[in-house]
């Protein structure tokens, strides 16, 4: 079953967007089946990966209202291995057509189920907000990862987060844990970037991966081109870290694929037997 890990922070432009596509991508570049779920009406994630949003016919609000199921919902990108569900700018109205639907918080859980086997990854990007859609995020998802920018306001409002992560582990999630806390736009020649980096992991401890995303050129510039930076420039420093970040996640997870590796032996034992 795959593991699925919501990408959220409701402060905007902290490479939320980025780090789910990127590092999305870095898992399918390792042959992991990922499939990258754009849960932003923004829809940056869809046009990231090259595909256009006013182009699709079914969508991640589709998904989510439940006029389409997952499987009429998927797409296939350029990279072999990385499969997504677009967002569209219909998602925008969702919170409020979701308001009187009972249990609206696990809407997407419920809709993500039939296709979880299918992945070994499932990244989910949320929009900047702590609405209702990052709500399903949060409770569709075993984990959640927390992009957070390396400058002066690093950790304002991250503790409105943590606040609605311990909420859903109250009442809709109980297993949802923190994946990681990943540093983004870092410059190493800001004395103000590495005082960040050290309140951030005085504050978060272990969580905080050792992957520190620096600011790039050829990262800023790669989803006007559709594509992620694996695809855009193989060799670049945006490139080189998440692909990083990516090994980071693989080993925090060994235990889950080596689980999934001798049930699936045991079967095929018990079947010959």
């Amino acid at each position: 079953m795959g593991k699925i890990i919501a990408v959220a922070n409701q402060k905007g432009g902290v490479g939320k967007t980025t780090t789910a596509v990127n590092l999305a991508a870095s898992l399918a570049a390792m042959e992991h089946p990922t499939l990258l779920v754009d849960f932003d009406p923004q829809a940056n994630g869809t046009s990231g990966v090259g595909i256009d949003p006013r182009s699709v016919e079914g969508s991640s609000y589709e998904l989510l209202i439940g006029t389409r199921t997952a499987e009429e919902t998927i797409l296939e990108t350029e990279s072999p291995f990385l499969s997504l569900i677009p967002s569209h700018i219909n998602l925008v109205g969702a919170e409020i057509e979701m308001v009187e639907f009972p249990d609206r918080e696990r809407m997407l859980a419920r809709a993500m189920a039939p296709v979880r086997d299918r992945y070994d990854f499932i990244i989910i990007d949320c929009p900047p907000s702590l609405g209702l859609l990052t709500l399903n995020a949060l409770t569709a998802a075993n984990a959640v990862m927390i992009p957070v920018q390396a400058e002066y306001f690093a950790l304002e409002g991250l503790g409105q987060l943590l606040n609605t992560i311990k909420l859903v582990r109250q009442h809709l999630n109980p297993a949802l844990e923190i994946e990681g806390v990943v540093l983004t736009m870092f410059d190493t020649r800001l004395r103000l970037a590495n005082q960040v980096a050290g309140e951030v992991r005085r504050y978060f401890g272990e969580k905080v991966f050792n992957t520190i995303v620096q600011r790039n050129v050829r990262l800023s510039e790669a989803p006007s081109f559709g594509r992620p930076v694996l695809l855009y420039d193989a060799t670049s420093t945006g490139s080189r870290n998440y692909i990083s970040l990516a090994r980071e996640v693989l080993r925090a997870n060994q235990h889950v694929f080596e689980s999934l590796e001798e049930t699936a032996a045991s079967e095929q034992h018990e079947g010959q037997g």
